[in-house]
C-alpha cells in the first residue's frame, strides 16, 4: 500500500526512527513497522499524528495526485 511506502520513505530522509515516530504519536514501534510494510493502515487520527510529526502532507502520504 502506497501509504506504508511514502511514510517509510520520509521517516528515513528524516532520519527518524520507527521508535522515536511510535514515541511522539502514542503506539508501539510495532505499529509503525506494521503500518509501512502494508499490514496495517492507521486510523484517520493516527495518519493525521504521522502527517504532523513528519511535517508531510496527507496527500503525499495516502498518494493523492500524483502521476
Amino acid at each position: 500500500m502506497a501509504f506504508g511506502t511514502n511514510l517509510h520513505t520520509v521517516r528515513e530522509e528524516q532520519g527518524i526512527t520507527q521508535s522515536t515516530l511510535a514515541d511522539k504519536i502514542g503506539v508501539r514501534p510495532s505499529m509503525i513497522n506494521q503500518i509501512e510494510k502494508g499490514l496495517k493502515f492507521p486510523s484517520l487520527t493516527m495518519a493525521i499524528e504521522i502527517a504532523k510529526v513528519l511535517k508531510c502532507s496527507m496527500d503525499y502520504l495516502c498518494d493523492i495526485n500524483r502521476g
